[in-house]
């Protein structure tokens, strides 16, 4: 029977496989985004299908609409500087993110650092829509550009974002007043990578840190 065979997966079984809720994956299979077939009313995939796909995903994320010798993420973000947010303040996920960078002995000076970032998010909210925040500053005092990453399943419901939404996926960056081509590598990095919707949607449901930094390095294949 069906349901025996190893190679064809329900929606529950590829929502464990990808670590996505599985309304995640009913939306994609209605959408017609990963590949799947129907038996009667019920969805199945071919797990073959799914690892290519996903495989696919992962990959061209980070490949496209390069105009200049482009930076990856893994080369700037550190493992340790990943963390799960269980916040739905701003203020608060932003400070919890601060603390991590200063834990780490990253940031020296916190409080003109801490400053930095809520001035600048005075001026905008850096929420740029589709769930995703980034906070950043260029200021002196910091020799080497950083990056922290938060997840909020939740959402962060005051971030006060383009398109009115929750943010769930953070990138805090802090740069030197002087690395303005590596802060504008940085950014192009995040936004070649985030904007697959795919693994866009795998980042924010991950529940591990190693995990979200392995999809975000390009370091996880199915």
């Amino acid at each position: 029977m069906l349901e025996e065979n190893p190679q064809i997966l329900t929606v529950k079984e590829v929502a464990e496989f990808l670590r996505v809720s599985e309304r995640t994956v009913y939306d994609w299979a209605t959408s017609g985004t990963i590949p799947c077939g129907k038996l009667g009313t019920t969805w199945r995939f071919k797990r073959s299908e799914v690892e290519k796909w996903v495989n696919e995903q992962l990959s061209t994320s980070s490949k496209k609409n390069v105009t200049f010798s482009p930076i990856e993420i893994g080369a700037i973000l550190d493992p340790s500087h990943v963390m799960l947010l269980e916040t739905d303040s701003k203020d608060v996920a932003l400070l919890n993110m601060l603390d991590r960078l200063s834990e780490t002995g990253t940031v020296s000076d916190q409080s003109a650092v801490t400053e930095g970032i809520f001035q600048r998010e005075k001026l905008m909210s850096t929420g740029i829509g589709l769930g995703i925040g980034i906070p950043h500053v260029r200021m002196d005092g910091i020799d080497t550009l950083v990056m922290a990453v938060g997840v909020s399943t939740s959402g962060i419901t005051d971030y006060e974002s383009l398109d009115g939404q929750p943010v769930h996926l953070i990138f805090m960056i802090l740069a030197g007043k002087d690395q303005h081509t590596l802060h504008i590598k940085t950014m192009s990095a995040i936004s070649r990578r985030i904007k697959n919707p795919v693994l866009r949607e795998m980042v924010m449901q991950a529940r591990q840190p190693e995990i979200i930094y392995d999809l975000l390095a390009g370091e996880t294949t199915v």
